[in-house]
């Protein structure tokens, strides 16, 4: 039977509901589709009785903040906007090993909102958790792939009650039901986004000026790959970022020899993010991505390479 999204909305607005009762919740937003589909879906059950929450890692996307506070508007969010870069800096600080990163930011999160909840009085944690993330989680006899801060991330003890009403379904299924919300296109067709953000995207130590570099670089490959899907040289991929290597390779500065980064191009094509093809991107737009990124950053970054890697047997993030 396909895929009822109306239905949905009303059977989730419903449990929703049903769970919360008279209490009160928070709600995770990050701008993507996930957590923003789950804030419309709670603030139409639970009303002023739902908080959304925005917390700036320091590891988000360029211009971000005020991204995210665009959506909350647009889509009608009681929104908290709170400031933790520092405090994720000091906690990654020395960390390399990525199942580690994930799970430190997924109890970082869970220890702000329950600042936030304890200010609010609420008792409940909205999530935007979608069915690959507790797949790849793994528990029982499923295998883990990667912990999902919000799923395998979460720490053991936590004083908040979760509510996930799109777990059980796939990034597609999340898209119609956000049209089906009456959400703008440019919200519910939005690319995914990690829920660790960019530390995921920085192989090894996550450092502040790391987290810089990758930011502009993943800004440089989404602006050439919309630019490209525009002008229809390509289709636009599912999903489409610059990952930074910790290597540094030989390369050369005016007349002299230089160190740089290497950071690598992925954009991929994928139905439900379980399965993913490397898309083919034209040489001409990898030239030109490569070119602005070792221009804008020509003191950090000296190397571009594109990874063609399908998944599995790779994983459509890095981390």
């Amino acid at each position: 039977m396909p895929f009822n999204p109306k239905k949905f909305i009303e059977e989730a607005v419903k449990e929703v509901k049903e769970k919360v009762g008279d209490g009160k919740a928070i709600i995770a937003v990050s701008g993507g589709v996930d957590s923003t589909v789950t804030a419309v879906l709670m603030s139409r059950a639970l009303g002023e009785r739902c908080v959304s929450v925005f917390v700036d890692t320091g590891y988000m996307r360029k211009n971000e903040p005020e991204t995210i506070k665009e959506v909350a508007g647009k889509a009608g969010l009681n929104l908290r906007f709170i400031d933790a870069r520092e405090e994720y800096y000091a906690a990654l600080k020395g960390v390399s090993e990525p199942e580690r990163k994930r799970k430190i930011i997924g109890e970082r999160f869970i220890r702000i909102f329950e600042r936030i909840a304890k200010e609010e009085k609420a008792e409940f944690l909205g999530q935007g958790t979608l069915a690959p993330d507790w797949i790849e989680s793994g528990s029982g006899l499923r295998a883990t792939i990667k912990s999902h801060h919000n799923v395998g991330g979460l720490p053991k003890e936590m004083n908040l009650r979760l509510v996930e009403p799109v777990r059980e379904l796939y990034k597609d299924e999340v898209r119609q039901v956000g049209k089906e919300l009456g959400m703008p296109p440019e919200v519910y067709n939005r690319q995914p986004f990690p829920g660790p953000g960019l530390a995921i995207r920085i192989m090894g130590e996550a450092t502040r000026e790391k987290a810089e570099i990758v930011r502009e670089a993943c800004a440089i490959v989404e602006e050439e790959l919309e630019k490209a899907a525009t002008e229809g040289k390509m289709k636009i991929p599912w999903q489409y970022f610059a990952v930074l290597l910790p290597v540094r390779t030989v390369g050369v500065l005016g007349d002299a020899r230089a160190y740089g980064y290497t950071v690598a191009v992925r954009a991929v094509e994928s139905f439900d993010g379980m399965t993913a093809k490397a898309c083919h991107v034209p040489p001409d737009v990898l030239e030109r991505i490569s070119d602005r990124i070792t221009r804008s950053l020509k003191e950090k970054v000296n190397r571009v390479v594109y990874d063609v890697t399908s998944k599995p047997p790779g994983t459509i993030e890095w981390e």
